[in-house]
């Protein structure tokens, strides 16, 4: 049997599990970059089984179709959007995940890494120190400040207690949020207008949906106070790319910190890289040892018990 490992940038699959377990069994190749739709069906038409790392490289059904022996995949995580499960399960193919029991604590930490970054101008400063320079920028407090948080789930209510310990004023809106459950949360609950007029940090927490896609543009971007900082952990498409790039190179707020994107990896010559009012990081909400261990470990497990004919962690969506 053939094991493809799709997308191990750090090529550190092999290293977090015992693979030795599987080797009388399986015949494994590690990817450790993307590959377009057509590389792809290219590339991995050997293979019977596939690892696939969150959404980095999507697995939609024109995909699936071109792989006529693949009988089983495991997406690490919880929830891949970008697999097409239904097109597996009509093509025979079985998929199964792995635990996602910190990936939201991950994201909570780097949320806040970057929130500090930008208020701070801390990347910034650490290129002019390097350059020979001292002190070339004034950061913002958090104290006193309002932290505005679009979408108020178990992520942005756990960003919110952080902010709170901050000293912050923490204020909150999504489509469904109510009164009740902001107050929870020590928030105030406010229509999407007033959180982008009144925050000086607005923090998006909203899962991409139909619904959310393109939710931040020009209009709301617009309302941001000048000296306000936008950060985005969840993800690319629910803000309006070229409004944010037309904010930035304006100056039209103070910073941005971004950890998603509308392509990723980010293209090389991409504007965003060139802005000194953005912090920049590539994606590293669930990037941690600890998650990918935990990633790898399951995904050995799960072939193990798909080889002896007891199947686990199957995926139902």
């Amino acid at each position: 049997m053939r094991l493809a490992i799709l997308d191990d940038y750090q090529n550190l699959a092999l290293s977090l599990a015992d693979w030795s377990r599987v080797k009388d069994r399986c015949d494994i190749t590690v990817f450790d970059r993307n590959m377009t739709p057509d590389e792809a069906a290219q590339a991995l038409q050997p293979f019977e089984m596939v690892i696939v790392m969150r959404e980095r490289m999507p697995f939609r059904r024109a995909l699936i179709e071109r792989l006529p022996h693949l009988k089983f995949i495991v997406s690490t995580g919880a929830r891949n959007r970008g697999l097409d499960s239904d097109a597996a399960r009509e093509h025979g193919i079985l998929v199964t995940h792995t635990s996602n029991l910190h990936a939201a604590a991950t994201t909570l930490e780097l949320t806040w890494a970057l929130i500090l970054a930008a208020a701070r101008n801390i990347p910034y400063e650490d290129r002019m120190m390097r350059a020979g320079r001292w002190q070339d920028t004034l950061g913002m407090r958090l104290v006193d400040r309002t932290l505005g948080l679009a979408g108020f789930g178990k992520l942005g209510s756990a960003v919110a207690r952080i902010g709170q310990a901050f000293g912050m004023k923490t204020i909150a809106w999504s489509q469904n949020l109510t009164t009740e459950k902001a107050a929870a949360g020590g928030a105030e609950l406010v229509t999407k207008d007033e959180l982008f007029a009144r925050a000086d940090i607005v923090s998006v927490h909203l899962v991409l949906s139909d619904r959310t896609r393109g939710l931040v543009g020009a209009r709301e971007f617009g309302l941001m106070k000048p000296d306000s900082i936008f950060v985005n952990t969840s993800r690319g498409p629910i803000v309006d790319e070229a409004a944010l790039v037309d904010t930035m190179q304006r100056k039209a707020i103070r910073r941005a910190a971004l950890d998603v994107y509308d392509i990723e990896p980010l293209p090389v010559d991409h504007v965003l890289r060139k802005l000194d009012n953005v912090v920049l990081s590539p994606h590293l909400g669930y990037a941690s040892e600890d998650n990918y261990r935990q990633y790898f470990v399951d995904a050995l497990e799960n072939i193990e018990a798909w080889l002896a004919g007891n199947p686990i962690r199957v995926t139902l969506d």
